[in-house]
């Protein structure tokens, strides 16, 4: 039991504290998306720096007999098209699995994964004309999917020491099974 001065202090102070926490702003599903992008950019440009990579392939190899590919698929004045897989196929649709394409915003320092796959597309998901709370709630996902993996190849060791181009000639592939 606290002595009547100390409670009194706390009684007084409470309110206060009370009142500033309702004013801190909540941020709804669009903005915690925003929020996903602005750390997924960090993750990537740390990890990679994708915006300083000219268009082609790149491969990071970390000696673990999974080498991770980053295709730069585009380069545009605010925008980087890439992709992240690995050199496993899936061995009923003949696609990298897993697979991210993200789109790297320079100016506005957020990277969106706009089409993940694995093992099923979007369209398989949430079907071709969903209402957009579940669009927004699968982008949250996949967002969600790229910081995940992004902060486990941080975890690995992949990183732009680990990455070089590769070549215009054929890439190993590993069709699971």
């Amino acid at each position: 039991m606290l002595p009547q001065s100390m409670t009194s202090v706390y009684d007084q102070a409470m309110p206060e504290a009370i009142a500033r926490a309702a004013h801190i702003p909540k941020l709804n599903r669009f903005g915690w998306l925003m929020a996903l992008y602005a750390e997924n950019h960090a993750r990537l440009a740390r990890l990679f720096a994708p915006g300083d990579l000219a268009t082609g392939r790149y491969v990071s190899s970390i000696g673990d007999g999974l080498d991770l590919y980053l295709d730069v698929i585009e380069t545009h004045r605010y925008t980087v098209e890439l992709r992240l897989t690995y050199g496993v196929l899936d061995p009923q649709t003949g696609e990298p699995d897993p697979s991210a394409f993200v789109r790297l915003y320079r100016d506005a320092k957020q990277a969106e994964a706009t089409h993940c796959y694995v093992g099923r597309r979007w369209q398989d998901v949430i079907g071709m004309y969903p209402p957009p709370a579940e669009v927004i709630g699968h982008r949250m996902r996949m967002n969600t999917f790229l910081g995940k993996w992004l902060e486990y190849l941080a975890e690995r060791g992949h990183g732009v020491a680990t990455l070089h181009r590769v070549g215009e000639t054929a890439v190993e592939v590993v069709v699971a099974g």
